[in-house]
C-alpha cells in the first residue's frame, strides 16, 4: 500500500466558516490552517479542542483571520503546542492582523479570549519558510518533507506539498491563477497527477469579468462619489487584500493627478506598509524588476496616507475614500465610519469581499439592501466620581492582599532558610542562642534516656557536607579587561519596561506610536455601548476584489492537475455538489466532499515499498552529476537483508542490454547559439532548427502535459546521413546525459 491520508475537517466545510483541518500522513497529524471567524465564536472550535493536543505540526496558508485567528486562543486554552510553519509575510503579517483584532475589539468591549501577550508567544516559535524550500520533519515524522508555493490571493499566500515516498499530498485552497498587480498567479498547474489533492469550493458558482474591466469600473465608481461632494468607506481587511487596492487608487491618482485625499485606518496601518516595503521578493515579477532597474519601491506611498486614529480624518472637512478595517463591519473604524456616514446619499459604501455569514456587511450585500438596519455602538470612556473610587478601593484591597500574600511567603522562606543553616552549620562551633534538648527534655519522652550525655559531635542530619562556598566567575575578558554590557548601566523606569513588553516584542519596534500609546493606557475605564437605528441612503456596491480563481479557471486547473484523489472543502453546500459532481465526471472518480469531523481515508492505491541498496551493488554503480542530483543506470534483482528488509542486490548473471537513455532537457534558442558558435549556420523556420544544409531539428509532442514540471516532448533529428548529421548530433548527445 501506499502512504496512509486520513483528512478529518474540523471547520469550514459545506458552508463558508473559517478553515482549519486535520490531515493525518502516516500517524502524523498536520493542522492545516487556524482559522476563526470575526464574531470569535468559540462553539467552532469545539472539534479542533477534542484533537488539539494529538497534533504533531500547524501550517498556515494565508496571514487573514479566516485562516489563522484561532491560533492565540488555541495555544492559550486547547492545548496545542506543535511547531507552526509559515511564510515570512504570513507570519509577520498574520501578527499584525491578530494585534488589529485585538485592538478593535479592546475599544469596545471587555474582550478576554487572548490578549496581546498571547499572541506573542502563539507567533514566537514559528519556523518561516520561503517558497518552494523543502524542510524535512524528524522524529516521528521522519520522512515527510513539506514545501509552500505560491498561491497567489494574499502576499505569502500558500499551497503546502507535502511529500512521503515520493507521494504528495497537495492543500491548496484560496488560490488565484491570474498575475496582480502585486502578487504573481498560483503555481498549482504545474503539478500532475498527485495523489491527493485538498481544495476548496468558495468559487465554484461565481465567474469573473476581466480584471481592466474591474478595475475601471471600480476606479470610475469612486471618481463619480468625490465629484459630487461625497465620501468612499471602503471596508478592508488588516494587511491581505488591502494591498492590491492601495496600488490600484496610488497608481490611478498619481496618473491622473487627482487631489482628493486618500486615507488606510488601521491600528497597525503604517507597520503594515513598512513590513510590505520589504517584502519584494515576495510580490509579481513586474514590482521585482521594476526595483532591480529603478530602485523604486512600488510601496513608498504618496497619494495614500497611513492614519491610525479617525480624529486624523476631520483634517480634509472634504470629500475623502477611506480604506478602514475590519472589512466585516463588526468592529473597528469601518464600523463607525459606517455609522456615521450612511445616512448620507452621496456617499458611497464599497465592499471589495464577501462578507462573512451573519455580518453587518454580509446583512448589507444581499439583494435588495436594506433600507435601516440596528447597530450596537460601543466606546471606552475613564471612570469617574464613585465608580472610579470604587475601582481605587478595589485595587487597593487587591493590593494589600497580594502584599500580605507576598510577606507570609517571605517569612516562610526566611523560617526554611534559618532551619537549614541550623542544620548545615558546623558542629564544632558552639551558638548560645541554640538550645540543645537537655537530660530532662529528654527524660519527658522516655526514662531510659534520662542519663544520655549529648556532646557537639552529634551528626547533622543533612548528609551534605561542609564545605567552602565557590562562586565561578564566567564573567568574559578581552585584551583590554572585563567586557561589560552598557544595558546592565542604564536606568530604565517601569514606563519603559512596559512599552518595551509589545513594541520591541515581535514587532521589532514598528508597532504604531498611537497604538503602542492605547497598549500602554492603563487608566481605569469603562464600556458603554447603546443601541442605534442607522438609515441606510448611501449607495452600496460590491466589486470582487477577492483574488481567487473563479468557477471555470477552478474546473480547468484541476481537469490539468489531474488527482488520483480530490477532497473538496469550503464552500456553501451548493457550490460544494456543483464542484463535486462536475470532478466525478471530468477529473476523476476518487472524489470527497466529508462532512464535519468525517475522517476519509484518502490513502494511495500506488504499491509502494522501500529498498535499501546493498554496499556491494553501490560499489558496482558509475553515478553522472545532473544539476544537483547524481543518477545512474542500475541492473539488479531484489533480495532482503537479515532485518527482513527488501534489498537490491547486483545480478547473479550477466544484466540485459538496454536502449541508451538521455536525460535531460534543452532550449532550442540556447542550442541555436551553440551551434553558431561552433561555426555552424543555422535558423529557426517552420517551427524548426535548420542546421547547415540538410539537418533539421524540430520538438515533437505536447508541451501543455507535464511530469514533474518537465513537458513530454521527443527531439526529432532529420536529414541525410553525412558528416554534418553525425557532427551535428555528436553536439545534441554533449547536451544530455547518457545512461
Amino acid at each position: 500500500m501506499g502512504t496512509s491520508v486520513q483528512v478529518t475537517p474540523l471547520c469550514g466545510v459545506y458552508n463558508e466558516n473559517p478553515l482549519s483541518y486535520l490531515v493525518s500522513v502516516d500517524g502524523f497529524n498536520f493542522l492545516i490552517d487556524c482559522g476563526w471567524n470575526d464574531h470569535f465564536d468559540t462553539s467552532l472550535l469545539q472539534p479542533l479542542s477534542r484533537v488539539a493536543s494529538t497534533v504533531d505540526a500547524v501550517l498556515l496558508s494565508h496571514s487573514d483571520t479566516f485562516h489563522l485567528g484561532a491560533l492565540p486562543y488555541a495555544m492559550k486554552q486547547l492545548g496545542l503546542s506543535a511547531p507552526v510553519y509559515a511564510t515570512e509575510p504570513v507570519y509577520r503579517l498574520g501578527l499584525l492582523t491578530m494585534y488589529d483584532q485585538y485592538l478593535s475589539r479592546k475599544q469596545v468591549s471587555e474582550f478576554d479570549l487572548f490578549t496581546l501577550d498571547d499572541i506573542d508567544s502563539a507567533f514566537q516559535n514559528v519556523t518561516r519558510l520561503t517558497y518552494s524550500q523543502n524542510h524535512y520533519m524528524s522524529g516521528k515524522g521522519e520522512g515527510i518533507v513539506i514545501a509552500p508555493l505560491v498561491a497567489g490571493h494574499l502576499l505569502g499566500g500558500t499551497t503546502w506539498r507535502i511529500t512521503k515516498d515520493g507521494e504528495d499530498v497537495i492543500y491548496a485552497v484560496d488560490f488565484n491563477h491570474r498575475k496582480e498587480r502585486h502578487l504573481n498567479g498560483t503555481v498549482l498547474e504545474s503539478f500532475v497527477r498527485p495523489a491527493v489533492l485538498i481544495t476548496d469550493a468558495f468559487n465554484a458558482l461565481n465567474n469573473q469579468p476581466s480584471r481592466r474591466q474591474r478595475d475601471q469600473e471600480f476606479l470610475d465608481a469612486i471618481e463619480k462619489t468625490v465629484n459630487v461632494g461625497g465620501n468612499v468607506l471602503l471596508p478592508v481587511d488588516t494587511a491581505g487584500r488591502v494591498l492590491e487596492l492601495i496600488l490600484t487608487l496610488e497608481q490611478h491618482w498619481t496618473q491622473k493627478q487627482l487631489s482628493t485625499p486618500i486615507y488606510f485606518l488601521s491600528y497597525v496601518s503604517s507597520s503594515t506598509i513598512d513590513y510590505v516595503k520589504s517584502f519584494l521578493e515576495w510580490m509579481s515579477d513586474s514590482i521585482a524588476k521594476s526595483f532591480e532597474h529603478t530602485r523604486d519601491n512600488a510601496f513608498l506611498l504618496r497619494k495614500i496616507k497611513l492614519v491610525i486614529n479617525k480624529s486624523a480624518l476631520e483634517e480634509d472637512p472634504g470629500p475623502k475614500v477611506v480604506m478602514a478595517s475590519m472589512a466585516s463591519l463588526e468592529a473597528g473604524f469601518s464600523h463607525d465610519l459606517f455609522v456615521e456616514w450612511a445616512a448620507d446619499p452621496k456617499n458611497l459604501v464599497m465592499f471589495t469581499e464577501r462578507g462573512q455569514f451573519g455580518t453587518l456587511a454580509r446583512i448589507l450585500q444581499s439583494d435588495p439592501p436594506p433600507k435601516a438596519v440596528k447597530v450596537t455602538m460601543s466606546r471606552r470612556i475613564p471612570l469617574v466620581g464613585e465608580e472610579l473610587a470604587a475601582y481605587e478601593e478595589e485595587q487597593n484591597r487587591i493590593k494589600r492582599e497580594e502584599a500580605l500574600r507576598a510577606t507570609l511567603v517571605k517569612e516562610e522562606e526566611s523560617k526554611a532558610s534559618a532551619g537549614a543553616e541550623v542544620v548545615t552549620s558546623d558542629p564544632m562551633v558552639v551558638d548560645a542562642n541554640v538550645t540543645h534538648p537537655s537530660s530532662n527534655a529528654a527524660g519527658l519522652h522516655s526514662g531510659a534516656f534520662k542519663d544520655m550525655l549529648i556532646d557537639g559531635f552529634v551528626p547533622p542530619s543533612s548528609s551534605v557536607a561542609p564545605m567552602f562556598p565557590f562562586y565561578d566567575n564566567t564573567s568574559e575578558w578581552d585584551d583590554f579587561g572585563e567586557v561589560i554590557n552598557p544595558d546592565d548601566y542604564v536606568v530604565k523606569d517601569d514606563n519603559m519596561e512596559q512599552s518595551s513588553m509589545h513594541v520591541d516584542g515581535d514587532l521589532n519596534g514598528k508597532l504604531d506610536e498611537g497604538s503602542a500609546n492605547l497598549i500602554l493606557d492603563t487608566a481605569p475605564s469603562k464600556v458603554v455601548s447603546s443601541e442605534l437605528t442607522v438609515q441606510v441612503k448611501c449607495s452600496l456596491l460590491y466589486m470582487d476584489f477577492e483574488g481567487r480563481s473563479d468557477g471555470r479557471s477552478i474546473k480547468s486547473i484541476l481537469a490539468h492537475v489531474a488527482p488520483l484523489k480530490l477532497v473538496l472543502v469550503h464552500g456553501s453546500a451548493e457550490a460544494t455538489e456543483h464542484l463535486k459532481q462536475h470532478c466525478l465526471k471530468h477529473v476523476c472518480p476518487h472524489v470527497y466532499a466529508p462532512q464535519l469531523e468525517e475522517t476519509i481515508d484518502v490513502t494511495s492505491d500506488l504499491c509502494a515499498y522501500k529498498v535499501q541498496l546493498s554496499e556491494k551493488l553501490m560499489s558496482q554503480v558509475l553515478f553522472k552529476k545532473l544539476g544537483d542530483y547524481e543518477i545512474a543506470w542500475v541492473d539488479a534483482e531484489v533480495g532482503k537483508t537479515e532485518n527482513d528488509m527488501f534489498s537490491l542486490l547486483p545480478l547473479s548473471g550477466l544484466a540485459p542490454p538496454h536502449k541508451t537513455v538521455l536525460v535531460g532537457d534543452i532550449k532550442m534558442s540556447d542550442f541555436k547559439q551553440f551551434l553558431a558558435s561552433k561555426g555552424i549556420q543555422v535558423e529557426f523556420g517552420g517551427g524548426a532548427l535548420r542546421c547547415g544544409e540538410y539537418v533539421t531539428i524540430r520538438k515533437v509532442g505536447d508541451a501543455s502535459q507535464k511530469v514533474g514540471g518537465a513537458a513530454i516532448q521527443q527531439i526529432v533529428l532529420e536529414g541525410p546521413l553525412s558528416e554534418e548529421y553525425y557532427k551535428i548530433r555528436e553536439y545534441l548527445y554533449s547536451h544530455f546525459y547518457s545512461l
